[in-house]
């Protein structure tokens, strides 16, 4: 089946003339809502402990409001590709923020744990096709010059957001009651749904297509068993680190059957999207692979999010478990970094705009890898000002990267395929930062239990996970360094797609 264009749709924006109003109008109400949604993600972390009290739930059940979180993004963002290419911008911006508010009311409202976890659901399928969205948006209607720029807006929002919402999570919480971060929330998501629905309009072409149920189930068994498995390395460890042994034994056995499902599902769907692709129909187009400066920046952005969301979960760990830091000032000690990542996004565009993506690059990496280093000498005694410091340049280093690799990978697609690709980052964005959380707290776990059985204090024990850990993701972003020497901005190579 040919796909055939809807009439009414705006051509995309390739040549050199500026973004107009009503589209600018568009990127900014959509990186609003994004914002709204990456807040409330970021808020739940810090109500956990809270819930478990209020709710009379265990520690393991209270997980749940997150794994489901990440399950229901890894399942819904692959067909995002899909809905953007067969409803447009309007329609699925109105759906997208339609389903966030419903599920923020409902959690609000949610009369126990059951209830709160449905919400959550309902919250991610609007929060997965968010940055797709605005992603796509990005690259449809932006010509390519000023793009850099666009996409250090973008960095904000990832950023801010994250840097925002635990203070913000914290300071409801110990006035108002976990309620409120949803009551909070609400109007803004509400104002944003309304005030999208009055301007926003489509930016790209439409195209009749139909979707393969099949797809969507392999998907849904695919990512969904990748990230489903990973959140079960080390469940069988409690938080402090002692094992029980009928836990790990079911967390093994449910880590294996998950994963193996998802290896196997996910080589099917691959195998059905080739096939589905010669005409048309792809849920998730393969052809995306095809253009290597593509591929490349992806391969880098997901070893980048392995390291980042899992130093970003263990860096806070660490600073409460053994350096003796408050909650509070656990928090206080990231906001430096997470504010300087999202002020320096604008700068690090025009950069890009300007000189390319080896300026930003190379450095990017090489400082990043250097820090995460210097986090694996980190000790009880480490005093704090070292670790705000390094925090920060770490934050700056990783800014210089995810700006030129947002915009490099997705500049190397045809139009056609830009849905396709976003679709594909943020799945790759989700699935490696599971992966990294993983990862690195199972390790944490490992090196705690191993350094007390040696003697250490509790304290030097924590520390001793900690390095592990960091180890780990210092050895894995190595190769960034060489994949930065490779990936150019669009603009300086001809990117021809793959042979068949």
């Amino acid at each position: 089946m040919t796909a055939a264009p809807i009439t009414g749709s705006v051509p995309t924006s390739t040549g050199s003339a500026p973004v107009v109003r009503n589209d600018n109008r568009v990127i900014w109400l959509l990186l609003g809502a994004a914002f709204v949604a990456i807040l409330n993600e970021t808020t739940m972390g810090v109500a956990i402990p809270h819930l478990i009290t209020d709710l009379r739930i265990t520690a393991v059940a209270a997980q749940w409001l997150t794994t489901a979180f990440m399950l229901t993004m890894a399942i819904v963002i692959p067909i995002t590709g899909f809905l953007l290419q067969r409803f447009g911008t309007r329609i699925v911006f109105i759906a997208a923020m339609t389903l966030f508010s419903a599920g923020t009311l409902i959690a609000l409202l949610a009369p126990g744990f059951e209830v709160l976890v449905a919400a959550r659901v309902v919250q991610a399928s609007g929060t997965a096709i968010m940055m797709p969205l605005l992603m796509t948006t990005i690259m449809t209607v932006v010509p390519s010059h000023e793009r850099g720029r666009m996409m250090g807006r973008v960095s904000i929002v990832m950023a801010l957001a994250p840097a925002i919402g635990p203070t913000m999570s914290g300071f409801i919480l110990d006035h108002l009651g976990w309620r409120w971060i949803f009551g909070i929330v609400l109007p803004i998501a509400l104002v944003a749904l309304v005030v999208g629905a009055r301007w926003i309009h489509n930016v790209s072409e439409q195209k009749r297509a139909r979707i393969d149920v099949l797809s969507v189930v392999l998907s849904a068994f695919g990512f969904g068993g990748l990230v489903f498995g990973l959140s079960q390395i080390g469940g069988g460890e409690s938080a402090s680190g002692q094992t029980d042994a009928a836990a790990a034994a079911l967390a093994t056995l449910t880590l294996v059957v998950s994963l193996s499902i998802g290896v196997v599902s996910l080589a099917l769907f691959v195998w059905r999207q080739l096939r589905l692709q010669r005409t048309d129909r792809a849920l998730l187009d393969m052809r995306v692979f095809r253009f290597g400066n593509f591929s490349l920046s992806v391969a880098h952005f997901a070893v980048l999010s392995l390291a980042f969301f899992g130093t970003i979960t263990v860096l806070p760990l660490y600073m409460q478990n053994s350096a003796g830091l408050s909650a509070t000032d656990a928090g206080l000690v990231v906001l430096p970094g997470s504010l300087a990542m999202g002020f320096a996004g604008p700068l690090i565009g025009r950069i890009y705009d300007r000189w390319g993506t080896r300026v930003l690059l190379l450095p990017g990496s090489i400082l990043t890898v250097a820090l995460l280093w210097f986090f694996t000498s980190l000790s009880e005694n480490t005093p704090v000002w070292e670790l705000l410091i390094v925090q920060t340049f770490l934050s700056l280093g990783l800014a210089m990267s995810f700006t030129p690799l947002f915009t490099a990978s997705l500049g190397s697609l045809p139009p056609h395929l830009y849905s396709h690709g976003s679709a594909v980052v943020s799945t790759v964005q989700q699935v490696a930062g599971a992966a990294g959380i993983a990862v690195m707290i199972t390790i944490v776990n490992a090196g705690f239990v191993g350094a007390e059985a040696a003697g250490a204090s509790e304290d030097a024990a924590w520390a001793a996970g900690a390095r592990m850990a960091f180890l780990f993701a210092a050895i894995v972003a190595i190769p960034t360094i060489l994949g930065a020497i490779f990936i150019k901005k669009p603009a300086d190579v001809i990117d021809v797609p793959f042979a068949h």
